[in-house]
Parts: C-alpha cells; structure tokens; sequence
C-alpha cells in the first residue's frame, strides 16, 4: 500500500523567503500548496517545482479568499505543514501612518494566519497531527522606528503564536515562529533604496549600513529561513512548541 505525501500550505509562495521555503518542502517529498497574489508568478515557480506544487493564487488580505482557499486546500486532505509567510511592510513616523496601513498591514500579517490557523489546525488534529510555522521579524521582540504597524503586527503574531502552542500541545500540533532579521529579498532591496534615496548613499554603502546592524555583518539568505522551517517541520522538533527562533546573524536585542 502506497504512503500518501505530506502536504504543506506555504503563503506568500511566490517570491523571496516563501519561494524557497516550497521548493525546500517539495525536495523533501512533499507536496506542496503555494499561494499567492500573483497567478502568472506561481506558473512560473511551478514550471521550475513540478507538479509537487498546487498553485493557488489568493490575495490574503481578503478574508472571503483565504476561506475559500482553505476550503480548496482541505478537499484534498489535511495539511501536515502551515507556513504562514505572506506579510507585508510599511516604514513611516507614526504620524504619518494612517489607520487604514495599520488595518492592511494588520489584514495580511496577523488576521490571515490567524483564519488559516483556524481553519486548517482542526484537520491536522483530526489527522493526528502537524506543524505551524509562522515568519515573523526580529521586530516580534524588540522595537524599530517608523515601523509602529508592522512592529505591532509581528508581537501580535508571535502573541497567537505562543497562545496556540498551548492549545494544541496535547492535541500533537506545534506552534513556532521564525523571526529573521533583514533578509536578501525584494523587501530588504526596497529598503535599500529607500535609504540610498533619503540620504544619498550608494546601493552598496546603504547594504553596508543594514548588514552592520547584526554582529556576522551579513545579510541572511531566504535559503537559511527554509532551513530552519524545515526543521522545525521535522520529528526531531516534536518536542518544540511555542518558540521564537531568531535567524539575524546575531543583531542585538
């Protein structure tokens, strides 16, 4: 009798941090629902991935999509693996950040992994269990101007994440975090040049400027976020729930 696959649901799968957290996931074996905005991104990736990876285009700022997402993801059985990656970010004084960024940023990072969570958490119990993995920031722990909303999103996060660590932990589901610091994505090259435009730095000092901010002086590779998701998606992390896993070369607390 043939082993069914594992299954993971990995959001914001298109690009960047999410991207290679599939593609980690499918070399491992499983298959693997990739969801994101973009349609035309997810073809792509699935060219490269195979058909171990379900492309499922959804925008999960709006709560009608990710439900219906979710009931897309569970005709097929329960998930092993939730990786909540999509998120987005906004940099600006708090007063000039609106109520509605605050609404948005809170929508994408915090209320769609809670309904993912709600929605898919009872099937991997009902399966005898699985593993949640939500990317967060080193910004779920500390604090970092101009960044109000996506700081108070990522501590929100990181709050429903220890919450659910301890609801599920008899139930043989595990609840952890990823917190990376800056990462070589599309978000840390707009970062850069929102510095090399403000204070007229080149690109290669403005990345000088943010690697400095950790000890190892280097920028994290979205590669070594899959790593640690896998991990934790992995037997030998049964024992850990509740966890926020810092990955930003060591940047002072």
């Amino acid at each position: 009798m043939t082993t069914p696959k594992k299954t993971a649901v990995v959001t914001g799968a298109s690009r960047g941090i999410g991207r290679e957290v599939a593609l980690a996931f499918i070399r491992e074996g499983y298959d693997v629902w990739a969801l994101a905005r973009s349609a035309e991104a997810l073809e792509e990736l699935r060219k490269e991935a195979g058909e171990a990876l379900r492309p499922l285009a959804v925008d999960v700022a709006n709560e009608a999509a990710v439900l219906e997402a979710c009931r897309t993801v569970l005709q097929t059985g329960a998930p092993r693996v939730l990786v909540n990656n999509a998120g987005i970010t906004l940099s600006a004084p708090l007063t000039k950040t609106r109520t509605e960024d605050l609404n948005r940023v809170m929508a994408v990072n915090v209320t769609a992994p809670f309904i993912f969570c709600r929605e898919l958490i009872p099937s991997m119990v009902a399966a005898g269990g699985g593993r949640v993995i939500s990317i967060g920031s080193i910004t779920a722990t500390r604090g970092a101007r101009y960044t109000s909303a996506y700081c108070a999103s990522k501590h929100a996060l990181l709050g429903m994440t220890r919450a659910l660590a301890v609801e599920y932990a008899r139930k043989g589901v595990t609840v952890n975090q990823v917190n990376p610091g800056w990462v070589e994505t599309d978000m840390f090259s707009s970062a850069v040049g929102s510095i090399t435009q403000a204070t007229g730095r080149t690109q290669e000092q403005a990345r000088e400027a943010l690697a400095a901010m950790n000890a190892m002086g280097r920028i994290i590779l979205p590669h070594e976020v899959a790593a640690v998701c896998l991990f934790l998606a992995s037997e030998a992390a049964a024992g850990i729930t509740g966890a926020a896993y810092a990955i930003d070369g060591g940047e002072p607390g």
